[in-house]
């Protein structure tokens, strides 16, 4: 009854995500639906130069990423297998969040003998993250849909992006639509295809170079 008139004295609703419009549609709703997503503030996230910071950490040349919190859903186990396979590449995993998965976490990044390679900072200020960001060659949005839960956006994905940092996402939810042509998108839950997309990225500097480019480009619309 409520939705109803709602949708009677509205004259245009807006959505966050395609879902979002699609759920408009099916209840029903007939008028102007303006589909306006989450932005950045790109005089925040502006490329820094990330030096002294990768040497404090102890990170190899080629640094992927994951920022957000510690939670199955997340998949960041997904993460950690896929860097374990990479472990000749000389790659370090930088790890920023923290969140009741992190014990579990830990336990595998040693069952994957990752220890040296991985880095996990628990606590990053919202203004610390373009340094952080400035680390990574690739951040990645490892999340996997469950009964009860698919990735809604993907903010990190865009702020990424604004900060000239490559992406790659799995196709969790809203993610593909976030991403589009400006990153990876792999199959979620599919550990050698998350693989193959940083691989891609790792041994391309050209790929990776027209990544960057797209993104900056993308979330400037």
């Amino acid at each position: 009854f409520l939705e109803k008139i709602a949708f009677r004295y509205t004259d245009a609703c807006r959505a966050f995500n395609e879902d979002g419009r699609i759920c408009l549609l099916n209840a029903g709703y007939k008028r102007e639906i303006r589909l306006i997503q989450w932005g950045v503030d790109q005089t925040l996230f502006v490329r820094r130069n990330a030096d002294e910071l990768k040497a404090k950490l102890n990170l190899s040349p080629f640094v992927i990423g994951y920022i957000g919190r510690f939670v199955s859903p997340k998949g960041i186990d997904l993460l950690i297998e896929a860097v374990a396979t990479l472990k000749d590449r000389s790659v370090s995993l930088l790890l920023i969040g923290n969140g009741p998965e992190k014990q579990n976490l830990l336990k595998l990044v040693a069952d994957c003998g990752l220890d040296k390679e991985t880095v996990i900072v628990e606590t990053v200020s919202y203004d610390e993250v373009p340094e952080y960001l400035s680390c990574m060659d690739v951040l990645v949005l490892p999340s996997r849909t469950t009964l009860t839960w698919k990735e809604q956006f993907g903010r990190v994905l865009i702020e990424s992006m604004a900060y000239g940092t490559c992406v790659i996402g799995s196709d969790s939810g809203e993610i593909p639509n976030v991403v589009g042509d400006a990153g990876l998108v792999f199959k979620e839950g599919n550990v050698a295809d998350l693989r193959d997309k940083i691989l891609k990225i790792l041994t391309s500097d050209a790929l990776k170079n027209e990544l960057v480019e797209k993104g900056m480009q993308r979330v400037s619309m």
